[in-house]
């Protein structure tokens, strides 16, 4: 096995032998192992690719195919469907109609008529990169190490003197149909090559068979990374050396909780954002260092990165340890760096823009650094917002490298504009899906692991919203996680137990909802139990286990949530499930009764003082929910069954007779009427009651 100390070699040659020579299954199995490494590649960056003889199903005649990665794949989890397979030759001979690099753009129309397997993706803009270079097997991968002499201002030597001329080297060009020209005349100008080095952009590499190709990117990029470690330190201390001492992880935690809803609200002035929070050790080298304002600035170099990242980040010039108890005065402070963040993207904008650019996008930034404590990356969803965080940590890297051989170059404003409006860029972001109902948004649910708590969650995790899933039964918690982790994705969940009484348990709760997606917007309060007895029967510590978890529960848990909308300021929904007994009355129900009816005063209460801002609060009465419900367990059941004359299971068929519309109530049916409230259609309601019991008419609000 092959050694290598800053590349990870996992090739498996038994697992190879068993493709056998199905190439495109080779190609497969390389480009997972490379994406699996975000040293070697980001999220969606790079393209790998193979070329293959196959019977042209026109012709019956052998014909060279290319398969690459497709528009928007990602390597890392490429499989066969998000390939596109094109006629080699076909794609060589569009070289007969290039106009010229002013008319670049048009080019892309024609690659689907290069089409060979009318089932693959459709080609990105990199394929040509790939067509015009003669090799069976190519990776373009975008490894810290290469980019950061790519990114340096001396790359050019450095890469002649490291590889002693078998690296060929490709000034900074926006990928298209002439880089690809361009790398085949590097090719031709320097036969016998490894490899080319693309400008502030990334590496190009191949080999005569998919391990060959595999080995080769290793190769190059083991020794980029071992030489930069030669140079680290040589010339001075990382970045400068430390200029702000960071706080003690459990600080550097409390401070990103603490600060994270205002920035969220800020984020979100356009359109409500998701953040992820980051104090890796890279991360907190660069940001605590004398040269963050120098670098900072400057923008990242590699397209892929600066996509994801925006122009540059936003630093939050104050103290890490300031009191950040007060999120109005929290929001004083920083409003001025987000104005100022603002001006600076519209300026940018305005200087850069063309005739046909698309209209001014988001001028909010998408990653905050925030010296002493960590980085905050804020965008559309989870996922996007851990993909930005991972890309500036790749761009950290790329100019602790650079800075280390030379200095640290990034793309010219011009160049960076033209890629981020880029009229291609454009189309793929109109052809994306509409967002769904809750895309943005940030549910807690209590008692969400099982019955209508889960059933909640579920729906509001289908339309698009991350949710917070907790409930006091740690093994069913773990499974609902699960369940969940597999339906939505690991970003889209995350999961901590609750005791709606504790004080200390709700703020673990919700500073963890800071941590990991920036603050709250949608609550429901769920959680219960159920007690049925008469009043002579009813002790005093039911109807204290009755007030503190459906009374106490409710308004601590509502008191916590609300201070976190408030810090966002950009309004938010609570939902409260009370029940069909807040308004009805009904034998053996004191305690419980009278706990709901609590529950749906005090809603109206939260709903008067809270819509000045924009924080709606209503309520969903459900009744006789029994499926996959705690309430039915622990005597419940038997209780109402012994107060209706009826046996136990006769209880569902029981209730639904005696509603107008004679309908079994289920958790899903609760679950909708949430979403119904949260969703967006009733944005202008506050203060309502929404039954969803079948049609009892006693329970009649009006």
């Amino acid at each position: 096995m092959r050694k290598y100390k800053h590349v990870d070699y996992l090739w498996d040659e038994d697992h190879a032998r068993a493709l056998g020579d199905d190439e495109v299954a080779l190609l497969l199995y390389r480009s997972n192992l490379l994406g699996s490494d975000l040293r070697i590649t980001n999220y969606g960056g790079g393209n790998t690719s193979c070329k293959v003889s196959d019977t042209d199903p026109l012709t019956g005649g052998q014909v060279e195919v290319m398969w690459i990665k497709g528009s928007g794949g990602d390597i890392g989890t490429l499989k066969k469907s998000g390939l596109a397979a094109l006629y080699t030759e076909r794609l060589r001979n569009l070289e007969r109609v290039y106009r010229g690099i002013e008319h670049e753009d048009e080019m892309v129309g024609l690659f689907n008529h290069c089409i060979f397997d009318l089932n693959s993706k459709a080609p990105s803009i990199d394929t040509p990169l790939h067509g015009f270079l003669p090799f069976k097997h190519i990776d373009h991968l975008h490894p810290d190490a290469a980019i950061a002499i790519a990114a340096a201002s001396q790359g050019k030597e450095i890469t002649q003197e490291l590889f002693g001329g078998t690296i060929g080297w490709v000034d900074w060009q926006r990928p298209g149909f002439d880089l690809g020209l361009k790398l085949r005349a590097c090719l031709e100008e320097n036969p016998g090559i490894r490899g080319i080095m693309l400008g502030s952009h990334g590496l190009f590499t191949w080999g005569d068979t998919a391990h060959a190709c595999y080995v080769n990117s290793l190769d190059v990029i083991e020794t980029c990374a071992a030489y930069l470690e030669e140079h680290y330190g040589k010339s001075g201390p990382v970045f400068g050396g430390e200029k702000v001492t960071p706080l003690d992880p459990e600080a550097r935690q409390h401070q990103a909780a603490q600060i994270a809803p205002v920035l969220r609200g800020f984020c979100s002035s356009q359109q409500h954002m998701i953040g992820h929070f980051t104090d890796d050790h890279r991360v907190l080298e660069f940001i605590n260092s004398q040269d963050l304002e120098r670098l900072a600035p400057l923008g990242t170099s590699c397209p892929d990165h600066f996509l994801r990242t925006k122009i540059q980040p936003l630093i939050l010039s104050i103290a890490p340890d300031s009191d950040l108890s007060d999120p109005t005065a929290v929001k004083q402070r920083i409003e001025p760096l987000f104005e100022e963040y603002r001006a600076l993207y519209t300026n940018y904008y305005e200087a850069c823009k063309r005739p046909n650019s698309p209209a001014m996008r988001d001028p909010n930034p998408v990653i905050i650094l925030y010296p002493g404590v960590g980085m905050f990356a804020f965008a559309k969803n989870k996922q996007t917002a851990r993909v930005a965080a991972e890309f500036y940590t790749n761009a950290i890297n790329v100019m602790k490298g650079a800075e280390a051989v030379s200095t640290y170059t990034s793309l010219p404003r011009q160049e960076a504009f033209d890629i981020e409006y880029w009229l291609l860029e454009e189309a793929k972001l109109q052809r994306m899906p509409k967002p769904k109902a809750l895309s943005g948004k940030i549910a807690m649910v209590t008692g969400s692991a099982g019955g209508i708590g889960k059933a909640i969650a579920k729906k509001f995790a289908e339309e698009g919203a991350v949710v917070i899933l907790n409930d006091m039964n740690t093994e069913r918690l773990g499974g609902a996680k699960k369940e969940f982790e597999d339906h939505f994705g690991l970003d889209n969940v995350i999961s901590i137990p609750l005791d709606v009484t504790s004080r200390e348990q709700i703020e673990t709760l919700f500073n963890k909802a800071c941590l990991n997606y920036g603050g709250i917007d949608i609550l429901v309060n769920n959680a219960g139990l159920s007690i049925s007895k008469s009043i002579e029967e009813h002790q005093e510590e039911d109807l204290n286990l009755l007030y503190n978890v459906l009374i106490k529960g409710q308004f601590l848990v509502s008191k916590y949530g609300v201070k976190l909308m408030k810090a966002q300021g950009v309004g938010g929904d609570i939902v409260n499930i009370v029940s069909k007994n807040a308004l009805v009355s009904g034998p053996n129900n004191v305690g419980y009764g009278t706990a709901k009816a609590a529950q749906l005063h005090m809603s109206r209460l939260n709903a008067a003082e809270l819509g000045a801002y924009k924080i709606r609060v209503n309520v969903v009465n459900p009744d006789a929910v029994i499926s996959d419900s705690n309430i039915w367990a622990g005597g419940w059941a038997e209780g109402r069954a012994k107060a209706y004359g009826v046996k136990v299971e006769e209880l569902p068929a029981f209730y639904a007779k005696r509603t107008l519309l004679n309908e079994v109530i289920l958790p899903e049916d609760i679950a909708n009427a949430s979403f119904v409230l949260v969703g967006g259609l009733l944005s202008k309601s506050t203060g309502n009651v929404l039954n969803v019991d079948g049609g009892v008419a006693m329970a009649f609000v009006r």
